[in-house]
């Protein structure tokens, strides 16, 4: 047997290069033509996306366009799904400009959109082919001021292909629309659409009309009705069957479920209610929980404690079979052209995020669906007795209620741990805070337990997969449900004696990162933590934050400024007397969405009180880290961080963090 490591200083296969190297992120999935398509995220060069294709021949996928372009919308800033193909055109939002381009098989990409007046000022989204090609529907996003988010207008507009007319503006007078699809013979169109105050998740309708030619050529949308959504109901997802049927995704019974909707304005009807989530919140463009095939067969994904699970819904039956498959992620499904299977991207608790085609099972047939995948997320992975496996867990919290948490165990083969030590735990806080921690094999979780930590992902209440009402549970308490369930997950490990109580450390990023910030100056439950873009003063977050998230902390805190005294009392910046926990933060230069004085001003905070502390900030980064050098940077900086602040030696080299007042670590 090896000698006895200490926790935190295991030796691990999993280095800081592997975290990025040969590894890229996949999403939106398309098949066309007998030809598949996908956007490609790739950290080393620079966090670059890309739209590939793959021709089913057995040949290469190839790079749609060159070097100097990258596929990457910045509507609502989050952005999403950004291209579109008709036939072998492919149409994309370029990250540059944020102009539309059309770029031919061999060819060079053209802008078909105008150029702004002012760099990225219109910005497109979720394009849909229409008018036998010859335009594009689109979500438009205006900034007539840069810095005002006020003045950002919302559209969806009809593109001409050809470049040579300006967009036709085809919906307006809501501040947001998402959702844009047409019916299989161009008839039709629906959309979403919600209003401030609210976010997408708390109320959105879909609607539906006619798509006419005026006598001028332009189109036109007549015949608007409402199919579903508003008064506390989020309707997304509307999608056309081949046949005309209109479906879409609702949680009017508290959770997400799918409906058709009703012929000829008749009432709509649920297709397969579960007391499960079919669905997520709209962050980005695109999402995407089931698809619809030829024969009105849907194959849909749901979430069951932090697990996907896929099931097929066949025509008249009344509920989803479910499809047992070792899976635990299963996103952007989408139909293929050909209407007998679905393309996705998938993964598990053992193996990475991968494009995948899965077959259509036919009626009354048995056994799980073929699935061929096209491109993985990395080729080289780290498994076997490295690997963490996620373990769900319920445990108490505040009110008697019960919350929700991923936990991951220290394992690695090759180390034996010392006898009698537990870990230490970091309590991970994912972003949103509407988002949810997932059980996907997750490279920047294993990094950690494959060296001797613990961790807990934590779906606090507030978080999305469990329905409606625990969604709600953090309306007006963000940053006091959210940290108490933080608590509790840490606390109940501790009872159970999986993790050691004077070593718990937290992290997150966004939300996540202001929880963590919480957590350090209203709590002295934690030795470290490190916030990632991290929200410290909601009052100056809440009037220099885009558009989208404008109104997010009216149903977080209260009205503004109405609630200002909500606002003062959940700032950690304000209480900065209470702060005693070393910091490590992280941000982005560019990041509009929490912008960069929100970590300077903690930061501040920290040396004023003489709190050991680092700053590590990015030039080029925005909200959330893309490229591969300061992926690598961040976990190296908060290893060596919290090596530093328990006392123990990281095995291999480490770039040292400079860590003002690291006098105090040694009292």
């Amino acid at each position: 047997m090896p000698a006895p490591t200490p926790f935190g200083a295991w030796p691990s296969p999993l280095t800081l290069d592997l975290l990025v190297e040969g590894s890229v992120g996949l999403s939106f999935p398309m098949l066309v033509a007998g030809q598949a398509y996908w956007i490609e995220s790739r950290p080393a060069e620079g966090g670059r996306l890309v739209v590939m294709r793959s021709r089913g021949d057995g040949s290469r996928a190839e790079d749609v366009f060159g070097p100097e372009f990258s596929a990457r919308t910045l509507v609502h800033e989050y952005g999403g799904l950004c291209f579109t193909v008709h036939g072998e055109t492919v149409y994309f939002s370029n990250y540059t400009d944020q102009r539309l381009y059309r770029v031919e098989p061999g060819g060079e990409p053209e802008p078909i959109t105008p150029e702004p007046p002012a760099p990225r000022a219109v910005r497109f989204a979720a394009p849909v082919v229409a008018g036998g090609g010859r335009y594009l529907i689109a979500v438009r996003e205006r900034h007539p001021d840069p810095d005002t988010p006020s003045g950002v207008v919302n559209d969806v507009v009809a593109v001409p292909v050809d470049g040579r007319s300006d967009p036709t503006v085809l919906l307006d007078g809501h501040d947001f629309f998402a959702h844009p699809a047409l019916s299989a013979d161009g008839s039709r169109l629906t959309w979403v659409t919600w209003d401030h105050p609210h976010m997408p998740w708390d109320e959105a309708e879909v609607w539906c009309g006619e798509l006419r030619e005026q006598a001028d050529g332009q189109p036109s949308v007549v015949m608007r009705r409402r199919l579903a959504g508003g008064s506390s109901e989020s309707a997304t997802q509307p999608k056309f069957g081949p046949d005309g049927s209109l479906y879409f995704v609702s949680d009017r019974t508290g959770f997400w479920n799918l409906y058709a909707a009703g012929a000829d304005g008749g009432p709509d009807r649920p297709l397969a209610p579960m007391p499960f989530d079919l669905g997520a919140p709209d962050w980005v463009f695109g999402t995407s929980s089931y698809a619809v095939g030829h024969d009105g067969t849907v194959l849909g994904t749901w979430f069951d404690r932090g697990f996907c699970r896929l099931g097929v819904l066949h025509p008249g039956a009344d509920r989803f079979a479910e499809i047992p498959t070792p899976l635990t992620e299963i996103a952007n499904l989408r139909a293929a052209d050909d209407g007998r299977s679905v393309l996705a991207v998938t993964g598990s608790a053992s193996e990475p995020l991968a494009v995948v085609r899965i077959g259509l099972p036919a009626p009354r047939a048995d056994g799980a669906p073929s699935i061929e995948v096209l491109r993985r997320a990395r080729e080289d992975t780290v498994g076997g007795s490295y690997l963490s496996l996620p373990e769900p867990i319920e445990f108490p919290t505040d009110g008697g209620l019960t919350a929700h948490a991923i936990f991951y165990a220290p394992a690695n083969g090759d180390v034996q741990a010392p006898e009698g030590e537990r870990p230490p735990l970091i309590v991970s806080i994912h972003g949103g805070p509407t988002g949810m921690a997932r059980t996907v094999l997750n490279y920047g979780i294993q990094f950690w337990t494959s060296r001797g930590f613990a961790v807990v992902d934590v779906n606090y209440g507030g978080s999305a997969g469990y329905g409606r009402a625990y969604r709600e549970r953090l309306r007006g308490k963000w940053g006091v449900v959210d940290l108490a369930d933080c608590v509790h997950a840490a606390r109940f490990l501790v009872d159970a004696g999986r993790v050691d109580g004077d070593r718990l450390l937290i992290h997150g990023g966004s939300a996540g990162g202001y929880t963590t910030l919480c957590a350090a100056t209203f709590t002295n439950v934690f030795t470290a933590g490190a916030s990632y873009f991290g929200i410290a003063d909601t009052m100056v977050f809440v009037e220099e934050t885009h558009k989208f998230e404008s109104r997010y902390t009216d149903g977080l805190f209260g009205p503004w400024p109405e609630t200002e005294d909500v606002y003062r009392d959940r700032s950690p910046v304000l209480h900065a007397e209470k702060l005693a926990t070393p910091l490590i933060i992280f941000q982005g230069l560019e990041d509009k969405v929490v912008p960069p004085d929100q970590a300077e001003i903690m930061v501040s905070a920290l040396a004023e009180r003489g709190i050991p502390h680092a700053y590590i900030a990015y030039e080029g980064e925005q909200h959330g880290f893309r490229r591969a050098e300061n992926v690598r940077r961040t976990a190296e900086a908060e290893l060596y961080f919290y090596g530093r602040v328990l006392g123990f030696e990281p095995a291999g080299p480490l770039e040292p963090v400079p860590i003002a007042h690291a006098e105090a670590l040694a009292r």
